[in-house]
């Protein structure tokens, strides 16, 4: 039985609330990411993989600012990203997922984000007992400064979602 829930689709800036679910999928006009890091094997490195990602520690662990209106992943939670202290991204969770061997969730963007998309941290361990962290996104600037990045912009979320990979590496071996 999959343990997914999803939020209600009003207030997001974009139409295709809960598309990081489908794997591969981007709609038109936005940009496709997906990074995938092999965080270690077993099951207890995919519970401590699960635990560090549904409760923002990930985040956190990375130096980023998050206000959450709970202290774990919900779809409707209201969270605000604070990035380098500054910018300021309000977003809510669209979906989460919990499951044996998969468990993650991903936020979508609402109004006063510099971006306009969908992203997605999802922990799976597969059949081999490899436990994997994808950080998959479609997204596209909406504020001035955003579209002023342009490439380099894309850049820093591929870099971002690297870091992810490594800080829950570090996170579910059980080092700080």
């Amino acid at each position: 039985m999959s343990a997914v829930s999803a939020a209600d689709p009003k207030d997001f800036t974009y139409d295709d609330v809960g598309a990081t679910r489908r794997d591969g999928f981007c709609p038109p006009g936005f940009h496709h990411l997906r990074v995938r890091t092999r965080l270690g094997e077993g099951e207890e490195v995919f519970r401590r993989a699960a635990q560090a990602v549904l409760t923002w520690e990930m985040h956190r662990s990375m130096g980023v600012g998050i206000d959450a209106a709970a202290g774990r992943a919900a779809p409707g939670v209201d969270v605000t990203v604070t990035l380098a202290g500054v910018i300021k991204a309000p977003c809510r969770v669209a979906w989460t997922v919990e499951e044996p061997r998969r468990a993650g969730w991903a936020y979508g963007t609402l109004a006063g984000h510099p971006e306009c998309g969908e992203e997605a941290f999802v922990v799976d361990r597969t059949g081999d007992g490899t436990v994997w962290l994808t950080v998959t996104a479609f997204s596209r600037p909406a504020k001035w400064y955003a579209k002023a990045g342009g490439p380099a912009a894309r850049g820093l979320q591929h870099a971002y979602a690297h870091r992810c990979g490594k800080v829950l590496r570090k996170l579910s071996a059980g080092v700080e």
